[in-house]
C-alpha cells in the first residue's frame, strides 16, 4: 500500500513525502505559527488538485484568496511568491488552480457551500455566523479531520495566455527621489515616491 493510500493519509508534498493529519499539523504549526483551520484545509485541496492534474506534470499555481491557501501551496509544492510559480488573485473566494506551466490545463478546487450542511462547525467558521470565541474549535477540527477532501468540488479549467509567461523585471533604474534602484517600467521615479508608501519616516 502506498503512503497515499493509508486510512491516515492527508497530503503529500512536492517530494512525495507523505503525511498524517498530525504531521500536517505540526508542519502547519512550524511554517504558519499555529494550525489555521484554512491552512489545515489547504492540505487536501493541494492534494486534489495535484492528484486530478495527474503524475508528471511540471506545474504553476493560482490562489483567489490571500488566507491561508497561499501557505499550504508553499508548504506542499515548489510553487512560491518568491520564485513566481504561485500568484494570488485575490478574489476572496476560497479556491486555488494548479496547471500545467506549459499549456495551462488546470484543475480548480474549491470549498463546495453546498457540502458544508454535513459539518456544522465548518460551516459555521467558514461563514462567520458566530464569533471567533464563540466558536467550537474541537467540533471544526474534527470535522475538517473527518471530511478531507469531501468539502471541496473540482473542475478542469485553461488559465489564461498571460499567465503561461513569467513577468520579468526588466530595465532597472537610480530613482531621482530617494536614490535606490527601481524597475524602471515603473516610470519616472518608483512607485513610493510616487506616492505608494507603505510606510513614512
Amino acid at each position: 500500500m502506498t503512503d497515499d493510500k493509508r486510512d491516515d493519509f492527508w497530503c503529500r508534498d512536492h517530494k512525495g513525502r507523505a503525511f498524517t493529519y498530525e504531521e500536517y499539523m505540526e508542519l502547519v504549526r512550524d511554517f504558519h505559527g499555529f494550525p489555521a483551520p484554512g491552512l489545515m484545509i489547504g492540505g487536501p485541496m493541494v492534494e486534489l488538485a495535484r492528484s486530478s492534474l495527474g503524475e508528471g506534470v511540471l506545474f504553476d499555481a493560482v490562489c483567489e484568496t490571500r488566507s491561508c491557501l497561499p501557505d499550504a501551496v508553499q508548504l506542499l509544492t515548489l510553487c512560491s511568491l518568491g520564485n513566481g510559480w504561485l500568484r494570488v488573485m485575490d478574489s476572496g473566494r476560497f479556491a486555488l488552480t494548479l496547471y500545467d506551466k506549459a499549456s495551462g490545463a488546470g484543475v480548480r478546487v474549491s470549498l463546495d457551500p453546498s457540502r458544508l450542511e454535513d459539518y456544522p462547525a465548518v460551516k459555521t467558521w467558514f461563514f462567520k455566523l458566530k464569533p471567533k470565541k464563540e466558536q467550537d474549535d474541537r467540533a471544526l477540527y474534527g470535522e475538517i479531520r473527518k471530511a478531507g477532501q469531501a468539502l471541496f468540488k473540482t473542475r478542469r479549467v485553461k488559465v489564461a495566455p498571460e499567465f503561461l509567461t513569467k513577468h520579468k523585471l526588466g530595465a532597472v533604474a537610480i530613482c531621482p527621489g530617494c536614490g535606490e534602484p527601481y524597475p524602471s517600467k515603473h516610470g519616472g521615479s518608483c512607485l513610493h515616491c510616487q506616492g505608494e508608501a507603505y510606510y513614512k519616516e
